[in-house]
């Protein structure tokens, strides 16, 4: 089966995505505490809310998160498989 250019571009935009420290931090963050908002993201990354709504954006466009309403808060959470192996090997301890 030959692979074809178009094939990479998918893989390669959820690179870019995930190629910003702060995007990556997020996603790590959502990966290991689960669905959270916002709010709690600005606290523990000391960013402005208007630039972690940006850097969220490029994520759900990248199809990494995605973001479900409950009442007036959005909580995000990560939902491609592919970004979760990406990050957790990332960070994955290194044993002895």
């Amino acid at each position: 089966m030959e692979i074809s250019r178009k094939d990479y571009e998918q893989p390669a935009e959820m690179l870019k995505a995930l190629g910003h420290p702060v995007r990556l931090c997020i996603t790590k963050g959502l990966i290991s505490k689960g669905r959270c908002n916002v709010s709690y993201m600005e606290e523990c990354l000391e960013v402005s809310q208007s630039a972690i709504s940006q850097h969220l954006s490029k994520l759900r466009n990248a199809g990494i998160v995605k973001g479900y309403r409950t009442g007036n808060e959005v909580y995000y959470e990560v939902i491609s498989e592919h970004a979760k192996k990406i990050v957790n090997s990332l960070f994955e301890e290194e044993t002895i």
